[in-house]
This record gives structure tokens, C-alpha cells and sequence, in this order.
């Protein structure tokens, strides 16, 4: 059963801007509106994971931390390891702590085993830089806009397992998950212009060119590349009826939510959650990326 850590949003708010989707202006015009709505699009994107059978693990809402609602930046997580971020602006530094708690927690409780440090010269956001793939074994690792580079030697020797480097090209897809999401299909769905030419190599080399599924423009500005993947079930934003229909024609059961109060801020349905469950152990029959 799939086992997932999200935020209670009582203290979000769209106050600063570190990204370019980030709209304190928009917040301002209706406060109360905004959190209202923020408050249902997070109940519903628990009540939409709970309705696929996974499980939420909850952390408390922290009042001068708004990104707080964002936990898969908190950390790499698999095989009940966990390698802790470090953000590299400071309005997100102070969730480093309210996260270390959480997992002390968690581990006390027997949910995960470990708890690693970075080395206090990297800066890496989580599981928003770094994908586990399932099938293909293997961490797809974002750099650039908030990763450091050097990082990505210490996911490798944290956890064992490669990691495929790929760098960020632009502030506007600042977090591998805005841009990138492997399947459990073996598809990879992308949207190319987030990534460097080296990168995109990368990625051809390992996803051959049927199990490339490209996003559009309006695939990726709806947040919906941020999507998180369950066996055959794919929980997103609201999204563009070709996005929809071109993977259900690959089987996959598409469940929107309304994120709009996050994609305000530059996150919707990944960022909102943090696996705690994954396992390196490879799937029994597929190329499964859960």
C-alpha cells in the first residue's frame, strides 16, 4: 500500500516569490478566498489518494512557513532511507527543521530506519530533484535552479543506486517534478524545454522514443507533469483533454484534482506529497517507475 506524507495547509499563503509562478499579488486581492480554496484542493488530493488506497501521513501546519504544503522537497526517500534537504533560499530554511521532526518521528513509529544528512556545502530540495525509477533502477536527478550539482554524488553513495544527471534550463521549471515524471508503464512523460540538450540526451539514451510522452505547453503550465503515479492510476491537476486522452489510450486511469491555490505558488500534485514507501526491490513483471 502506498504510504504518503503531505502538509495540513492552515498557514499556506503566497507571500514571497522564489520562482516565477509565485503571485503574492493574486493572494493579497482575497485572502480568505485563497486559503479557503487551498484547504479543499489539499482534502482533495487526500481524499484522491486515500480513493486509489494509499495511506497519509500527516505534518502540522508551522505559521510563517507557507511551502511547508510542499514535503516532496523535504527529502530523498527510499528503502526507508532518508536523505534530508537542504533549500537554497531562505524562506524555505526554516522547514528544514519542522521536517527533521517529522521524520524523527516517523522512524521512532518504525515507518522509516535512517536518517542522513547532506553535507552542509550542498543544497538539494528532495524528491523534487530526484525521481526513483522503479523499472529502470535508477534516480533521474534535476540540477540547476536549486540542486547543487555535487549533490547528486551524495544521493548515489546514500542510497547505492545511479544516478542519471540532468540539468534545469530555466527558473520556470525549477524542480525536476515541474518537468518530469517517469510512469509505471515505463513511459516517461516530459516537457523538453526544461531541460538542457545534454540532458535531454540523457534522457533519449535511456526511454526509447515510444515510451516518450511529450508534454505541451499547456500540459506543463497546468502543473500537470506534477503528477503522482499509483500502478495504472495517474492523480493530477486539471489538465488539458489531450493530455488526458493521450494517456488513457496507454491504459492509464487519469483522476484530476483542482490544485489552482498551489499552482499559485508553483506546485500542485507531486510537490504536494512525499512518497515514504518506495523500494529499490524491482517490480515482479514490468518496467513499473511507482
Amino acid at each position: 500500500m502506498a504510504l504518503f506524507l503531505m502538509t495540513d495547509p492552515a498557514h499556506y499563503e503566497v507571500c514571497y516569490q522564489i520562482n516565477p509562478w509565485m503571485r503574492p499579488t493574486t493572494w493579497r486581492e482575497d485572502r480568505d478566498a485563497c486559503l479557503a480554496g487551498a484547504k479543499a484542493a489539499s482534502g482533495a488530493l487526500r481524499a484522491a489518494l486515500k480513493a486509489i488506497g494509499a495511506q497519509v501521513e500527516t505534518v502540522e501546519a508551522a505559521r510563517g512557513l507557507p511551502d511547508l504544503v510542499f514535503p516532496a522537497n523535504a527529502a530523498v526517500v527510499l528503502d526507508g532511507r532518508v536523505l534530508l534537504a537542504r533549500f537554497r533560499h531562505p524562506e524555505r530554511q526554516g522547514e528544514e527543521a519542522i521536517f527533521r521532526s517529522a521524520f524523527c518521528k516517523l522512524k521512532t513509529r518504525g515507518v522509516i530506519d535512517e536518517i542522513v544528512d547532506l553535507p552542509e556545502d550542498l543544497f538539494h530540495e528532495g524528491a523534487g530533484d530526484a525521481i526513483w525509477d522503479q523499472g529502470r533502477q535508477l534516480f533521474w536527478a534535476g540540477y540547476g535552479p536549486r540542486s547543487s550539482k555535487g549533490a547528486l554524488a551524495v544521493l548515489k553513495d546514500v542510497f547505492g543506486r545511479e544516478v542519471v544527471p540532468l540539468e534545469l534550463a530555466s527558473e520556470r521549471y525549477y524542480h525536476l517534478d515541474t518537468c518530469f515524471c517517469p510512469l509505471t508503464g515505463g513511459e516517461v512523460l516530459y516537457y523538453p524545454p526544461a531541460f538542457t540538450e545534454a540532458a535531454l540526451a540523457e534522457i533519449r539514451a535511456r526511454v526509447p522514443e515510444e515510451l516518450r510522452i511529450e508534454a505541451t505547453d499547456a500540459d506543463a503550465e497546468a502543473f500537470c507533469v506534477n503528477a503522482v503515479n499509483v500502478g495504472r492510476t495517474i492523480v493530477m491537476a486539471k489538465a488539458p483533454p489531450a493530455l488526458r486522452a493521450r494517456l488513457e489510450a496507454r491504459g492509464y486511469d487519469v483522476r484530476e484534482v483542482d490544485l489552482a491555490p498551489f499552482i499559485l505558488s508553483g506546485g500542485a500534485a507531486y510537490c504536494m506529497t512525499l512518497r515514504l514507501d518506495r523500494t529499490s526491490q524491482p517490480a515482479a513483471a514490468s518496467i513499473a517507475a511507482e
